[in-house]
């Protein structure tokens, strides 16, 4: 009788072993959860692994978009791809934590990293500055909106710079006019210089005087009717400025 209880427990085990065999084969694994994903994730950003850290907060927002955690990877998703330097995929996250969030706590800090993310696809002067002028945008948007936030105070010196990369952009392309003997489209894009442009003194200043000697040149194309037209309200634009 012993015996046959033995052999039927042995049985009993066996079953048990194999269908556990069976279903590691034929099963899927248990998914992770919501926070499981989330504390992968900030693993892999405090290891610096961003590839995988942006993998665990996107699978979190696709499996479980109605999790606490799935906001606290919203964000820092977009962290991740700022911290990868995938500026332009950044900017899309940042931007649909704004869109889905717009009244969350962590905006101030959403608009400073948008503004950021811009700033950082600056890539050379000879270029058209789209990005540099969003940037600008929502700095101003964030000094405006949450003027005793750090993250407005920090933007001021992102202000200043972006500000000059935009001015040495319209410099350049009036030199360019220049050096083509297109005086005229120079001294408009000088003068554009000179009005637009206060907070950089001394590419106002040099842009000023270009734009006296673009002016001069510009008057030898054109025929004495024209020279008359302008000539009034070029005097009255010099004086203003000088």
């Amino acid at each position: 009788m012993r015996s046959s209880c033995l052999i039927a427990s042995v049985l009993v085990l066996w079953l048990a072993a194999g269908c556990a065999l069976i279903d590691s084969y034929f099963l899927p694994p248990p998914e992770d959860t919501a926070q499981e994903l989330y504390e992968a994730g900030m693993d892999a950003m405090g290891t610096k692994d961003y590839s995988d850290a942006q993998s665990y907060f996107s699978k979190l927002k696709d499996r479980f978009p109605f999790s606490p955690f799935a906001l606290k990877a919203e964000l820092s998703l977009g962290d991740a791809y700022f911290l990868d330097e995938k500026y332009l995929m950044a900017l899309e996250s940042y931007k649909e934590f704004e869109a889905l969030h717009p009244s969350h706590e962590a905006i101030p800090y959403v608009l400073f990293q948008i503004g950021v993310s811009n700033y950082s696809l600056f890539n050379s002067i000879d270029r058209r500055q789209e990005n540099i002028k969003e940037g600008l945008e929502y700095f101003y948007r964030l000094q405006e909106t949450y003027p005793e936030s750090d993250y407005a105070k920090a933007s001021q010196d992102y202000v200043v710079k972006s500000r000059r990369i935009l001015a040495e952009h319209e410099v350049y392309v009036a030199d360019f006019f220049w050096r083509t003997e297109q005086y005229g489209p120079a001294w408009h894009r000088y003068q554009f210089v000179v009005e637009n442009f206060p907070d950089v003194p001394d590419l106002r200043d040099y842009a000023r005087k270009r734009a006296e000697y673009s002016y001069f040149e510009y008057q030898k194309t054109l025929s004495e009717d024209e020279r008359l037209r302008i000539q009034g309200s070029w005097k009255l634009w010099l004086k203003k400025w000088l």
